[in-house]
């Protein structure tokens, strides 16, 4: 049976993915507009990634960023989409995100992953066959730090915890919410379900583990003796929508193939890059028939989205991967038509209107039989004499009936 949450949540995962050749700053500024703006139309979550070279995922801090948006918006929640945990030492990371939890009243969250760009380790000199080890190392420690008071002490062979505590409590109980990334491999699986946190698959639904993403993540919970849920796992993909599917394809066509990546190599007449995050497919058209990205109208969102949850079992939200493929104007449009006709679909908003609107029609003879003798006699009172259109309307409405 597959699980359908009672309400899912949609947000946004803001890698952010900016094309080398423009203004930096004012691609930063975008990005906080972006999230102003799905603030405004009530999406659930933002997750902001950290990077630290290639040029194109600018935000080094995420939670700089998130500390930013948070005086700038009102409901939505943000978390760091990731922070690559052997960058940093486990402690400052619980402390500041502690902070974070405190600053935004309970919107902060922690999104943990090994780090995706070697680059990065290259420059800092790690090894990349051990940042799963220490992305694991840290994230024990984390969750340690944040559901106990008692001392925590560790030491690995490249961070020390002695007699560590936090300094406040937590503000969200038990603690903020925090959750692992997960790509082609078990290891986020593998960790979310042994630490009991969630699940983000950054990787989107168009490669084969993707239906064995869940069953890695309980099988470490049942060895760990954990607790996860499906309503805490979330899926990324790309998403596009307009008021026709031939215009949603057209508004991004030429942005998909200069996409960040692709289009802004330093040598574009080699063989082209993969598309990241969008199945590898050169096109757009490619993409879509690999369900690597979703763009069309609502409509096509939610059959796509069904798609999802049945190949999964079950999730238990969605993230639209942030991408600048046509012009903000589109992609706020976009945003729009998702949170008007697609979101409430899925939170149980449209079948009360649906359900109330259904029963006033089938019963309109009988919840609106009075209101003709009601008009008469307010003209009858008033000493008026009833217009020629209205009689003759209630008279249509009288023939209608017989």
């Amino acid at each position: 049976m597959v699980y359908r949450p009672r309400r899912m949540k949609f947000g946004i995962f803001l890698a952010p993915f900016h094309r080398v050749g423009e203004n930096p700053t004012l691609a930063l500024k975008r990005d906080l507009q972006l999230i102003e703006h799905l603030d405004f139309l009530g999406f659930d979550e933002a997750w902001i990634g950290e990077h630290h070279s290639y040029a194109r995922e600018l935000i080094a801090d995420p939670m700089i960023f998130i500390a930013a948006a948070a005086q700038r918006t009102r409901r939505i929640r943000l978390g760091t989409g990731v922070t690559s945990l052997p960058y940093h030492h486990p402690f400052l990371v619980a402390d500041r995100m502690l902070q974070l939890d405190h600053m935004t009243e309970g919107r902060a969250m922690l999104g943990c992953g090994p780090g995706v760009l070697t680059s990065d380790a290259y420059m800092m000199g790690i090894d990349p066959l051990v940042q799963r080890r220490r992305m694991d190392e840290a994230l024990g420690a984390i969750m340690q730090l944040l559901r106990t008071r008692e001392p925590v002490t560790m030491q690995t062979d490249w961070f020390t915890l002695r007699d560590a505590r936090l300094q406040m409590a937590n503000f969200s109980d038990p603690h903020l919410h925090v959750a692992v990334a997960a790509s082609f491999t078990p290891a986020g699986p593998t960790a979310a379900g042994k630490y009991g946190t969630g699940l983000l698959s950054v990787a989107g639904v168009s490669h084969e583990a993707f239906e064995r993403t869940w069953g890695w993540a309980e099988e470490a919970a049942a060895e760990s003796g954990q607790k996860i849920s499906r309503d805490d796992w979330k899926v990324v993909i790309p998403v596009h929508l307009s008021d026709s599917k031939q215009q949603a394809i057209e508004d991004v066509r030429e942005g998909y193939r200069r996409q960040a990546y692709v289009g802004d190599r330093l040598n574009n007449d080699s063989p082209s890059a993969a598309p990241p995050f969008a199945g590898g497919a050169p096109d757009i058209e490619g993409a879509m028939a690999r369900d690597g990205v979703i763009v069309g109208t609502p409509d096509d969102a939610i059959a796509a989205i069904e798609r999802i949850q049945e190949r999964s079992g079950g999730i238990g939200g969605l993230l639209i991967l942030a991408h600048e493929w046509t012009t903000t104007e589109k992609t706020f449009h976009s945003y729009e038509l998702f949170a008007r006709y697609v979101a409430p679909r899925f939170q149980g908003q449209l079948e009360v209107l649906e359900e109330n609107r259904n029963w006033i029609e089938t019963n309109m003879g009988e919840v609106f039989k009075g209101t003709a003798k009601a008009q008469v006699q307010a003209f009858a009172e008033a000493g008026k004499e009833l217009p020629e259109e209205m009689r003759r309307a209630m008279e249509q409405m009288r023939r209608a009936r017989e």
